[in-house]
């Protein structure tokens, strides 16, 4: 004979399923609230395709999405000399999902009054990179050396060499800058024409749009191998070992004059403790990897690391320094 069970009532039942739905609930909560990430991540590079920045945040970008397990998918977003990506980063929502790379004209463009951006708009993560321009012509130019340039632009007219690199008053534009007070000349003697980035500008170069391009050795390396330009000289107080035949200015000229530009990954203010925490790690092991430093190595990138104390405090002198040096090139 069977055993006769109450029937359980409907309180009973309530509370068994309300026991089930939080059971369910919880974990499910703690899977959207926590173990970040949990979905792909964006992130903006403030300048075009083919440069430096895009090249170092690609490689970064891929080393990172294998070390966290979700896809971390590069953004060019460009126009306004820079301020469009940057302002795409500091407005983000301060969830870890949109991230991007800080370059030095962020510590640049507020000078200009063009944003009221600063680095300090940011939550810094990590400096990545570090390296100092070149001057590269066309490779029909008739100008085999830096020196010959140089005095073909002193004896033309003020405006008569057009060069780029990246847009109005940013680091490459800089460095035309400096070398022209190098040598005596006025800041304009040379016009600038504003791009998105070396990419695009080493383009206009290799159609003869211009007369010449200040960037990063590894930005025209592509155009320059491939038998379109032809880079005469470094703004380094040494060669760099990666392009060893191309000289110093002051090797070439006996112009004493360097400068350089930086990248970082930060992103806006207000980050989770645990998800700045754990990016950072992410980071440090990106800059440790093998595969970074050959990748950067085989391009001739400088690689230079700090965390995000030391980046804040970097990128504070670095604003004050770019600040004194557009003053006395009257770029402010």
């Amino acid at each position: 004979m069977l055993e006769s069970r109450p029937r359980p009532s409907r309180r009973h039942i309530l509370s068994a399923a309300g026991a089930l739905g939080a059971a369910a609930v919880v974990p499910g909560l703690a899977r959207a609230q926590g173990a970040w990430p949990n979905r792909p991540v964006t992130v903006i590079c403030p300048w075009g395709a083919g440069g430096g920045t895009d090249a170092t945040v690609r490689i970064i970008a891929s080393l990172l999405e294998k070390d966290l397990g979700q896809p971390f998918n590069v953004v060019n977003r460009t126009g306004g000399s820079g301020v469009v990506g940057h302002s795409a980063i500091a407005t983000a929502p301060a969830d870890g999902y949109t991230l991007g790379m800080l370059t030095v004209e962020i510590a640049m463009m507020h000078w200009q009054k063009l944003t009221e951006l600063t680095p300090a708009s940011y939550a810094p993560l990590a400096l990545m990179n570090e390296d100092p321009p070149g001057i590269t012509v066309n490779a029909g130019a008739p100008y085999q050396n830096v020196k010959a340039l140089a005095e073909a632009i002193k004896a033309s007219p003020a405006g008569k060499f057009k060069a780029s690199g990246t847009g109005q008053g940013g680091i490459w534009h800089l460095a035309l800058v400096g070398w022209l007070q190098a040598m005596g000349l006025k800041p304009n003697h040379v016009a600038w024409v504003p791009s998105n980035g070396a990419g695009p500008a080493m383009q206009d170069l290799a159609a003869n749009g211009l007369d010449l391009v200040t960037c990063s050795l590894p930005e025209s390396r592509a155009l320059v191998e491939a038998g379109k330009a032809r880079s005469l000289a470094i703004m380094a107080t040494e060669r760099n070992p990666a392009f060893a035949s191309v000289p110093t200015l002051k090797e070439s000229m006996g112009v004493d004059y360097s400068v350089g530009a930086w990248r970082g990954i930060a992103g806006p203010k207000g980050l989770p403790a645990d998800v700045s925490a754990r990016l950072v790690a992410s980071l440090k092991k990106v800059n440790d990897a093998k595969e970074f430093h050959d990748f950067m190595a085989n391009r001739g990138f400088g690689i230079r690391w700090a965390d995000p104390a030391g980046f804040g405090s970097f990128m504070a002198a670095s604003d004050a320094a770019m600040g004194a040096a557009m003053k006395s090139a009257g770029l402010v």
